[in-house]
């Protein structure tokens, strides 16, 4: 069986960078048959299309309008197994990561050892970052790595590779960014990911994704939030019900304490809080359950979107084979 690598590139107006990113990108790596490079065009309104088509992309799959980072990836994701893709790898347009490491990027794909790799810039002591953002990379890691449940280097590099069926089960809901919700999905699907230490070069342009500190922050925290009540609702749910119940067990205590004082009267209010955070706390289990439930249906629907999406692949490929032939 032939072995087709497919490296993706997001661009959006690139015209300046994209030739020199893709005059990097290997020709040929051990176990892969044919290497292939494929642009996904975010609505670009410079020559990015031009540009790319002329420095030797192979494919080029072009969004109407520019949708953000993660519309592209998830973009690029489809049409790579419509291609035919075996492994695929994402890279940044702007040459941010090394592409001689793309070969030890795949490496532990070939060998079985993993389904996901990621590339480790080593965030806590890259020297491109301030110290600040050194910070904020290093502490938002280790929160991904509690929401993923496996330990995560570094959570926001994009400089990936994966395999067929790990694409085919990837589906993305922000709009901001994949990087932290693939991580959390990969960490819930018990899919195997390595990190491995990979180089990277010196910015070209300021980053588009992140426009601040404030901005990083907002929409890293509503990604984690989101993905870690999608995936593990019932102990989202049952952490801060149970919260709500010792609040309100503990009120109803000092209420009963003093009450036996004979001085319960003027602490009536106790009462009524405990009485209110218990019921909180009860609602929310109930909603836990509710959620949890949702949560199960959502399995089968992506269950059914993998298969219509593997279904859809196959008979393209199938279909380019049979117009090749």
């Amino acid at each position: 069986m032939a072995m087709k690598l497919i490296i993706q590139i997001p661009c959006y107006n690139e015209a300046e960078s994209i030739a020199h990113t893709l005059s990097l990108l290997p020709r040929q790596i051990d176990g892969f048959d044919q290497i292939e490079y494929l642009i996904i065009d975010d609505g670009s309104t410079d020559a990015t299309v031009e540009v790319a088509r002329a420095a030797g992309a192979h494919h080029i799959a072009r969004l109407p309008h520019h949708a953000g980072l993660a519309v592209a990836f998830t973009t690029g994701l489809d049409a790579s197994l419509k291609l035919g893709a075996n492994v695929i790898v994402n890279t940044d347009a702007d040459n941010q990561y090394d592409a001689g490491d793309i070969p030890l990027l795949v490496g532990p794909i070939l060998s079985g050892q993993a389904e996901l790799v990621v590339g480790d810039r080593g965030v806590a002591t890259l020297e491109n970052f301030s110290p600040l953002k050194r910070k904020l990379q290093s502490v938002g890691s280790r929160v991904v790595s509690q929401a993923a449940g496996f330990t995560i280097p570094d959570a926001t590099s994009g400089f990936r590779a994966l395999t067929r069926e790990v694409a085919l089960r990837t589906l993305v809901l922000s709009e901001y960014s994949y990087t932290l919700e693939t991580l959390i999905q990969a960490g819930h699907q018990h899919t195997k990911v390595v990190f491995i230490p990979i180089r990277t070069n010196p910015p070209r342009r300021p980053s588009r994704l992140m426009r601040g500190i404030a901005d990083y922050l907002k929409n890293s925290t509503i990604t984690i939030v989101r993905s870690y009540a999608m995936y593990r609702p019932l102990r989202v749910f049952t952490s801060i019900g149970i919260l709500f119940l010792g609040l309100g067990f503990a009120l109803g205590v000092r209420f009963l304490i003093f009450f036996l004082q004979g001085v319960g009267g003027g602490h009536v209010q106790s009462l009524i809080l405990a009485a209110v955070l218990s019921i909180v706390g009860f609602q929310t289990l109930l909603i836990g359950l509710l959620a949890d439930l949702i949560a199960f249906n959502r399995k089968i629907l992506e269950e059914m979107t993998v298969r219509l999406r593997k279904l859809e692949s196959e008979t393209k490929t199938t279909g380019e084979s049979s117009d090749d032939s």
